[in-house]
């Protein structure tokens, strides 16, 4: 028999974190629990778990310092649970990478719902062919059906977020939340600018293939 998936409830509320455990528990998971942000981090490189729900909101350090350090070495995905509905856009944006996010007050089985969706296109891409992109977050380099890519910073945020989740379709305001280390001002239409390097880039290393990067009219890009 399998060992049931481990899911990290990182949540400082202990009467909603057990009641979180239970559902799972129930769902068929196995859970730990971490209340403080600088236990979570630890936790995550010793458990190595299936999936993270992670609050926004931890005692000692923030969900998003959290998550920004934990995409530095893993791709474990993460469920953001905030009751900050203005940090949405970040959350899910290319500085982050979260996988999705439930906004609180929420429903335990709503959870249980969001971590198997989560698991389930994970194992989808899994089973599926590799794609042929290799992304290094520590390096910056990244290399596309084995020739290097040439990549200004912003592009390698670019692709790393739109790769990170292929088949799903960002907005450009949700892509350019991360583009910029300074967070300056400027439009949408810059990601246009920068969607049209990449591709560019993208061809020249496999101009027989079509471009991975596809255009979604009105809404945003998606990486296939």
């Amino acid at each position: 028999m399998d060992s049931p998936l481990h899911i990290l409830i990182a949540e400082d509320e202990p009467k909603l974190a057990a009641l979180l455990a239970d559902y799972l528990k129930a769902a068929g998971y196995a859970t730990t629990w971490i209340a403080h942000g600088p236990d979570v981090i630890p936790a995550i490189r010793a458990t190595q778990p299936a999936l993270v729900l992670l609050d926004l909101m931890l005692p000692g350090r923030d969900g998003l310092d959290i998550c920004r350090e934990l995409r530095t070495f893993s791709a474990t995905p993460v469920i953001m649970v905030t009751a900050r509905v203005d940090e949405i856009d970040r959350l899910l944006g290319l500085e982050l990478g979260a996988d999705d996010y439930i906004c609180k007050p929420y429903s335990p089985r709503e959870v249980v719902a969001r971590c198997k969706a989560v698991l389930r296109r994970l194992h989808a891409a899994a089973s599926a062919t590799p794609l042929p992109l290799v992304l290094d977050d520590v390096a910056w380099r990244a290399a596309y059906h084995g020739v290097e890519l040439d990549l200004t910073p912003v592009e390698f945020r670019l692709l790393r977020t739109l790769a990170r989740a292929p088949g799903r379709v960002f907005s450009r305001e949700q892509l350019l939340d991360g583009l910029y280390d300074d967070h300056r001002i400027v439009t949408d239409r810059t990601v246009d600018s920068h969607v049209k390097n990449l591709r560019r880039k993208l061809e020249h290393a496999a101009p027989d293939l079509p471009p991975p990067i596809r255009s979604i009219y009105g809404v945003g890009y998606k990486f296939e």
